[in-house]
């Protein structure tokens, strides 16, 4: 029983280790990279405490060298879905009443572990799964997460201590009850960060959860399961199973006790899921939490009055970084006339020297996109632009998957602001640029606000303070992250909540106080510490008769 009111540690975002050459920390992460790929990881689910092997085995390999295999993990099917909500429903009302110090001091704890002796292995695991550089991986892998686990914590306090006022005679007081009954956690490939985040932002506020990993994703998913046990996270709370989505949904969203879903995904996909739930949303016995960061076709519009530099770094940065496989990443960019010859030069130099190839090559800032799929995808994207006389590729457009999935980066320049790739979502490293009259400045900013469903990052540069207060009002709806003179890409914890609106999501804001409230469910409690105890109200007391005379002037 606590007999204290707690305060948990303020949280500091993680500082990102700089992997110079010859330092501490890129000599451990290159033995830890060497180490792994020696291996060959048998990886299994984790439902309940065991550990489920089923013997259908399919190859993990690196997508920038597929013929590499780093492991091999068991699938499931429909009946390991079944099992996980059980065991999850089992684990649930010893997790639930748990005090929360105790929740705390959990994720406090695996985020020192991750800070400290799990930091290369889930950089190397990320790094090799999912072809990410080592900077990628720390600031992801490991710094990000770090700050979930902790600013999570520290938001958790904040919710609790809200409380309402109290009147003299009575007390009142607020409980933040987890759901009734478990979370489904359904995470992508791009982000280790995000695949942690939203199992774990769940249970910490005391929920149960059956996650489901991008299959892409499941060699890091592995560490990060390591991790949890680790900490302290009792058998049950989080359930790992490896099944094709349309296998788990059919289980979870059937079932009475389903409480809600964390997702991040494409928006086709929410939508199908949204959808299935409203479909059975009498079966339920709550209305189900709906929670979801879904697609983007995120911009960078350029003022005339823009430093061209700074332009030229921002699509750079914020449209190659991590292959432009970021949610946040830039893929459409509209350029004033007077600058964009200017910008696109500097884009040029910055692109002739980017070098790409594998993971383990420190000098690589291009690495592999994640699959053949991704790879067709995109080459069929490019091929498009080379064949089509609105489109002209200014820079990059070969291709080549022989050894790995590479996707030189690539601009394409079109006088169609409407092209098909200033408006479907790419993911990879593919940035369409629109060239506007400079003087239009009012009519690009309409293009900006229509051209896209999607509304979850963007980006203006501009040096008039007018322009990025007009520009800011005009695309109040079109991101739900915006950015001044800076890439629409690196939302930290605790500094930008991350989320957007439109067809992007419900914009619950990871990393934020907003998101963890979605996964509880308050109960307002009044006490009253002397009931009274006569219905009759003051104004029912019945006055005398000589004072009724009085009134009437007898």
């Amino acid at each position: 029983m606590a007999n204290g009111f707690f305060n948990v540690p303020t949280p500091i975002n993680e500082p990102v280790k700089g992997y110079a050459p010859n330092s501490p920390e890129r000599i451990e992460l290159l033995k830890t990279l060497k180490e792994l790929k020696q291996q060959q990881r048998d990886i299994p689910m984790h439902i309940g405490g065991q550990e489920i092997r089923t013997g259908r085995k399919q190859n993990i390999t690196p997508p920038h060298d597929h013929q590499h295999v780093l492991g091999q993990f068991h699938e499931g099917d429909a009946s390991h879905v079944a099992q996980a909500i059980d065991a999850a429903l089992a684990a649930r009302p010893l997790w639930a009443e748990m005090p929360w110090e105790h929740r705390a001091a959990i994720f406090l704890k695996a985020a020192d572990l991750l800070a400290g002796p799990y930091r290369a292995r889930i950089n190397a695991a990320t790094m090799l799964g999912q072809s990410k550089n080592a900077f990628q991986a720390e600031i992801d892998a490991a710094c990000e997460l770090i700050d979930f686990f902790r600013f999570n914590v520290h938001f958790m306090q904040q919710i609790y201590q809200q409380q309402p006022e109290s009147l003299p005679g009575m007390w009142n007081r607020l409980e933040h009850r987890p759901l009734e009954g478990f979370v489904f956690a359904l995470t992508p490939f791009n982000f280790t960060s995000i695949a942690a985040n939203l199992p774990a932002s769940v249970a910490i506020m005391g929920n149960v959860v059956v996650w489901k990993p991008a299959n892409t994703q499941i060699y890091s998913a592995q560490v990060l399961m390591e991790l949890f046990k680790e900490a302290g996270v009792p058998d049950g709370v989080i359930n790992l199973v490896y099944v094709d989505g349309p296998t788990a949904g059919e289980v979870i969203f059937k079932h009475r006790d389903f409480a809600g879903i964390h997702f991040t995904g494409s928006t086709g996909v929410f939508q199908n899921i949204w959808k299935t739930i409203g479909e059975n949303i009498s079966s339920y016995k709550s209305y189900p939490r709906i929670v979801g960061e879904t697609g983007g076709k995120d911009f960078i519009l350029a003022h005339p009055s823009a430093h061209a530099k700074a332009v030229a770094v921002g699509i750079s940065r914020g449209a190659f970084e991590y292959q432009g496989q970021k949610c946040s990443a830039a893929s459409r960019v509209y350029l004033p006339s007077n600058l964009a010859d200017e910008i696109l030069g500097y884009v040029k130099e910055d692109l002739a020297s980017f070098r790409m190839g594998d993971v383990e090559d420190f000098s690589n800032f291009i690495n592999a996109v994640i699959d053949e799929k991704s790879f067709d995808k995109l080459a069929k994207y490019i091929d498009g632009a080379k064949a089509d006389p609105n489109a002209e590729i200014v820079a990059g457009g070969g291709y080549d998957k022989s050894k790995g999935y590479f996707i030189e980066p690539t601009v394409i320049v079109t006088k169609d602001p409407k092209y098909v790739t200033m408006c479907e979502e790419l993911f990879g490293p593919v940035v369409t640029v629109h060239i506007y009259d400079a003087d239009k400045f009012d009519e690009v900013l309409e293009l900006v606000d229509t051209t896209s469903p999607y509304a979850l990052t963007g980006a203006i540069f501009s040096q008039d303070r007018y322009a990025i207060d007009h520009a800011s009002k005009k695309l109040v709806h079109a991101a739900g992250n915006f950015y001044i003179n800076d890439k629409p890409t690196g939302a930290v914890v605790g500094q930008q909540p991350f989320g957007g609106a439109r067809a992007s999501g419900t914009n619950d804001k990871a990393g934020s106080m907003l998101n963890l409230l979605r996964w509880v469910s308050p109960r307002a409690i009044k006490e009253t510490f002397v009931p009274v105890t006569d219905y009759r109200y003051p104004f029912l007391g019945s006055e005398p008769k000589e004072d009724l005379n009085r009134d009437k002037g007898l």
